[in-house]
């Protein structure tokens, strides 16, 4: 089968730009050069994707980013405000697409899938609930790193950490709204021990449990400096902390 030559596409391209200039200058049209423009890029993201029929599955980045970018060029109006949240989508379904077809060998893909899809629901969620767009960008990419985890759980453990530690921090943006900053950082170390902890627990670390534990304390200490009895644990936890130091210098000697 005969190959299109290029020439007859850009000329065809050419004169349908002319024709809707023309229109636009009747009063037949409006915004004309945005609907070429999008169909340009389009057109121009259906050819990559034409690709994906061969096995070049890389085309299916740069063809969603095109597609996303012309739909962004021909937006009404009144969606102007969801145009990030099309470009970024467009930009993770690449990413998304990379991934299943491939889920052994590619699964990197799964992180900057989750990072920009993270970003299109920002913008979304900012909209009407902008004091949560912190907790669903971090916690978006942790369930991505969650994820990871999930694709090989012997292999990839050391996902647990990223996943646990943006996990917590998304629920610390959301804490910091309700408590003062020391209890929100004692959220925050809570939350590092539950990960450490599922490091020990599913990934079989013995040498998490140190990090669960002393965090843990900390975030415990934290925690309940919220109640009336803080200043009676934080007595104790010094007295205790000195007892033991004591004893220890004591029965070495």
């Amino acid at each position: 089968m005969k190959r299109i030559d290029l020439r007859i596409i850009f000329g065809i391209m050419l004169m349908l730009g002319g024709a809707l200039a023309l229109m636009e200058t009747m009063g037949y049209l409006k915004n004309a050069s945005d609907i070429f423009w999008g169909g340009v890029f389009i057109a121009a993201g259906l050819v990559f994707l034409s690709l994906l029929f061969g096995g070049h599955w890389w085309s299916a980045f740069p063809g969603f980013t095109l597609l996303a970018l012309g739909a962004l060029i021909i937006l009404p109006d009144s969606l102007e405000d969801f145009g990030g949240a099309i470009f970024l989508g467009g930009i993770a379904l690449g990413f998304w697409y990379v991934y299943f077809t491939g889920r052994t060998e590619r699964w990197w893909a799964l992180i900057p899938a989750g990072v920009m899809t993270a970003l299109a629901l920002v913008v979304i969620v900012s909209e009407r609930f902008e004091e949560y767009s912190g907790a669903v960008f971090l916690g978006g990419i942790g369930l991505a790193f969650f994820a990871v985890y999930f694709t090989s759980m012997a292999e990839r453990w050391w996902a647990l950490i990223p996943a646990g530690v943006l996990s917590t921090l998304a629920g610390v943006t959301i804490a910091a709204e309700k408590f003062g900053e020391f209890q929100t950082a004692g959220f925050f170390f809570f939350g590092l021990a539950l990960t450490f902890l599922l490091v020990a627990l599913l990934a079989r670390m013995s040498w998490a449990y140190w990090p669960a534990l002393i965090l843990g304390i900390m975030g415990f200490l934290g925690i309940a400096s919220l109640l009336d009895f803080a200043n009676y644990v934080w007595a104790v936890a010094l007295i205790a902390g000195g007892g033991f130091i004591l004893f220890r210098y004591f029965t070495n000697k």
